[in-house]
């Protein structure tokens, strides 16, 4: 089986992308084999749909819908807001968003939380297919298996608490497990509680409402994202994990998070998860490292 990488920052990681995908395309010596980007999310500035860790990209749409089309990645738009209402449907950005992803040579996906925005999209436009968002907090395992059930989705993403519930996971048909979707280096707390209403708050900035920011305050969060904390996260899933593990068990499809932070955090998530080490000070070299480079 073929490990499907879905990457973050369709819009916020824009420039890199221009940098990195010929590489993906002319170098597959430096790529594990038994990996590839399935997909790239991520929201445009000022997205009233948007939702998740908000980042929102500067990049124009036109030409991040170009680059997916000259590399045939599918875009997915990261649509998560749970706070929708009926008076934000005809928001005139998104819809003329949609409108020209629908057309995309890959099918363009859509990450959505609101039953209320899915019911919109799939009657006005045709071509989408949709993605279970994660800020569902989906923690109960039996509330997950009936999130795979419906069929408006292709993709569900559970929440990374769940990760290593093997003897579940392995419970599920072939079909089921198609459609799972794993998060793989979260850095929020495994006890945390307040997940759900992290992603609310967002929902609302997105929505213009004047909301106190959230402060978290769950163990080393004043430390901010660090990869090297995800990776002693409970719930974190390795690069030997998914070859050993998940995809024997019948598991393909692994989102990475991450258009809240840097693209050179982006890299070294990307090294880690799909390039062979021994290709990893060349893949640097080619986006960013040369000779002459300080860091202070």
């Amino acid at each position: 089986m073929i490990s499907h990488f879905h990457l973050p920052g369709l819009f916020e990681f824009y420039e890199f992308y221009k940098k990195f995908l010929p590489l993906y395309r002319f170098h597959k010596e430096y790529f594990y084999d038994w990996c590839d980007i399935a997909s790239i999310y991520g929201a445009p500035e000022d997205c009233l749909w948007g939702g998740g860790r908000t980042s929102f990209g500067i990049a124009e749409a036109k030409d991040v819908f170009e680059l997916m089309n000259e590399f045939e990645i599918s875009p997915r738009l990261t649509f998560s807001n749970s706070l929708i209402r009926s008076e934000h449907l005809d928001d005139k950005k998104c819809n003329r968003l949609c409108k020209l992803f629908e057309n995309s040579k890959v099918a363009t996906g859509i990450i959505i939380h609101s039953d209320l925005l899915l019911n919109y999209l799939k009657n006005q436009f045709a071509n989408f297919y949709f993605i279970s968002s994660t800020t569902k907090v989906l923690t109960n395992f039996l509330d997950f298996e009936s999130e795979l059930n419906r069929e408006d989705f292709s993709f569900v993403v559970p929440d990374f608490r769940l990760n290593k519930s093997f003897e579940k996971f392995n419970s599920l048909s072939q079909k089921q497990k198609d459609k799972v979707e794993f998060l793989c280096n979260e850095c929020c707390d495994f006890t945390c509680i307040e997940r759900k209403t992290c992603y609310e708050n967002e929902s609302r900035k997105n929505l213009g409402e004047k909301v106190i920011s959230h402060k978290c305050t769950a163990h080393n969060s004043e430390n901010g994202y660090r990869f090297s904390l995800a990776m002693k996260n409970p719930g974190f899933i390795s690069v030997n994990e998914i070859e050993k593990k998940y995809l024997p068990l019948g598991f393909s499809n692994f989102k990475i998070e991450g258009r809240g932070l840097g693209s050179a955090i982006l890299l070294e998530f990307i090294l880690y998860y799909m390039i062979k080490p021994e290709y990893h000070l060349k893949v640097r070299e080619e986006i960013y490292l040369d000779s002459m480079l300080d860091l202070f």
